[in-house]
């Protein structure tokens, strides 16, 4: 019975450790990338890479594959995440019945717009040439990659957390990955950002889901710190 429980004990132990290195190193991936490409973007230079990735989606471009793509971007755009995130906040109000959970949802959302807004003001890059579909407003960082790493970053993070066996959360955080991939791509794909730009969003998003999920957290505890002395005094009384 003992070494049953301290193997478990060890277990979490080490996939606890486990996360918080895979986490902490996303976390300086992001920054170095973003602050990198920002650097790179103030130089007014484009990068060999934005003219490759045009290149490939030039090659392998054909009329279905407009269709998919068009039908991916869909699902990073304000008609698609704004009832999203409503419906998510509506789930952990009334059935799932979790308040902080509730609570990250909007905050990540509505953060990872504003932060987009502002990071666009500040780098003031022009779109690409000839877009595929209409497209406005500034180009770095990608306002749909950043948003899909946030949100879907978000819906990653329950998933990790929430979802059993391991074998369907590992599938579903595989797909939820491959998925934001493919949003970023699409802008690409489509000639409405340079891939700077979506590698840039990727960052940015990423970067504000950990600080926003970590914030809250912290945020939690300590409300629970404070509230479990008042609750022991009541039930004292």
């Amino acid at each position: 019975m003992i070494r049953r429980i301290y193997k478990k004990a060890v277990a979490g132990a080490a996939l606890f450790t486990i996360e918080l290195i895979f986490v902490w190193l996303l976390f300086l991936i992001c920054i170095i990338g973003f602050l990198y490409l920002g650097a790179e973007i103030m130089q007014g230079e484009t990068l060999n890479i934005d003219e490759a990735a045009f290149g490939f989606a030039g090659e392998i471009a054909n009329p279905s594959l407009d269709i998919f793509i068009k039908g991916i971007t869909f699902f990073a755009s304000r008609q698609f995440l704004t009832p999203a995130a409503l419906l998510l906040v509506a789930y952990f109000l009334f059935v799932r019945k979790h308040r902080w959970y509730s609570l990250k949802v909007p905050v990540i959302a509505l953060g990872s717009i504003t932060l987009n807004m502002v990071l666009k003001f500040f780098f003031d890059r022009p779109r690409p040439l000839m877009p595929l579909v209409e497209a406005s407003g500034l180009s770095f960082p990608s306002g749909h990659s950043m948003v899909a790493a946030s949100f879907y970053g978000l819906i990653i993070y329950l998933v990790w957390h929430n979802v059993q066996p391991k074998r369907w959360r590992n599938i579903f955080v595989a797909f939820l990955m491959i998925f934001v991939l493919l949003i970023g791509f699409s802008r690409i794909y489509l000639r409405v950002h340079y891939a700077t730009d979506v590698l840039a969003g990727f960052s940015a998003g990423f970067l504000w889901v950990i600080i926003g999920i970590y914030t809250l957290r912290r945020i939690e505890r300590l409300s629970k710190k404070e509230l479990n002395p008042v609750v022991e005094e009541e039930t004292v009384v």
